[in-house]
């Protein structure tokens, strides 16, 4: 391994004093033109900043975390590219952690996190109680929710109204000639599949529709998906609903599957929605109709209220929210 290039060899190279291009490679009081000149010299003798020297020059980490049930959830692949944008001009990384769906191993993550790793977290919990809430609420470094979160509390949060843009999906089956609608539910007890229930059971109530009851899934995957409604058609006295609304895109998909394998026909014998309008969607065939809740800007608006708060930032509790909008695909018999 080559010798590593020296603080005082970039700045000879650069024309500069030790102490301005210090300033220059920070970021901190430095004129652009300073600023131009070091990262060409830094660049030219592939030199890189001591990283853990200037944590603990300026007491930060550069680092967020981002929290999550699930990383291979196309939602929160969303999430973590938007959040990178925002933080990384920053000088920031984004450490992303796996916290599962329940409550305790959330808390473990939140705890270990906040001990000096991160300067910030964002977090999208699946479910959700008073300790753990009073636990970010208290938490040594700000944190963002990405998601609902009770009222009085002073935490940050993102959220879409997931209740609304189900009912807009119910209105558009309705308006197909849909009028045997089921709910394909994910695991019972967490905060989004709850939300999205209760958004089904009122529009189909207002539609003046009977309610077939709900298919519940151990997941918010395909395979679970898949699996729900199997049990489904295997219950012969179960009456066949001729429209399915999935509460996200990956059981919408393992639902498609399963209707496939029974050789029906998706829309002409059962229509099929999703929600989060991740980028499968688009190709699957048929492409899915799918309720976006803008995941991208969710993601967004999390990381600049975290760099806020990571400055210094006081003030009341923000509440951001993303406005759902449905997009009609072949899946429910909108355009091919």
């Amino acid at each position: 391994m080559g010798r590593r290039p020296t603080l005082h060899e970039v700045a000879n190279l650069a024309g500069a004093s030790l102490a301005s291009t210090s300033r220059a490679l920070n970021g901190n009081g430095a004129s652009p033109e300073m600023i131009e000149k070091v990262q060409a010299a830094a660049k030219r003798l592939g030199y890189y900043p001591d990283a853990a020297g200037r944590s603990l020059r300026m007491g930060r980490t550069f680092q967020v975390g981002f929290a999550v049930a699930d990383i291979g959830n196309p939602v929160y692949v969303d999430m973590m590219k938007a959040i990178h944008e925002v933080v990384g001009p920053q000088g920031y990384h984004v450490v992303v952690v796996t916290t599962g769906n329940d409550v305790t191993s959330t808390a473990d993550v939140i705890r270990a996190l906040s001990s000096g790793v991160v300067d910030g977290l964002v977090i999208s919990p699946l479910r959700s109680n008073e300790a753990l809430a009073q636990q970010m609420e208290h938490a040594p470094i700000p944190v963002v929710v990405i998601g609902r979160v009770a009222e009085g509390t002073t935490l940050d949060s993102v959220w879409a109204d997931s209740a609304a843009g189900i009912g807009m999906a119910v209105d558009q089956l309705v308006g197909a000639g849909r009028r045997r609608l089921l709910f394909l539910h994910g695991p019972l007890g967490t905060t989004p599949a709850s939300r999205r229930l209760q958004g089904f059971d009122a529009a189909v109530a207002r539609h003046g529709l009977p309610l077939l009851g709900m298919l519940v899934a151990d997941d918010f995957t395909v395979e679970a998906g898949t699996r729900a409604v199997d049990s489904l058609l295997d219950d012969g006295a179960a009456e066949r609903p001729d429209a399915i609304v999935a509460a996200n895109d990956l059981l919408a998909i393992g639902c498609i599957q399963a209707l496939r394998r029974r050789h029906l026909s998706v829309p002409r014998d059962v229509a099929v929605t999703g929600m989060d309008d991740t980028e499968i969607a688009a190709v699957f065939s048929p492409s899915l109709t799918s309720v976006a809740l803008g995941s991208r800007e969710r993601g967004k608006a999390a990381a600049e209220l975290l760099l806020r708060r990571i400055g210094g930032e006081q003030g009341p509790a923000q509440r951001v929210h993303v406005a759902p909008r449905l997009v009609v695909r072949e899946s429910s018999g909108g355009p091919a």
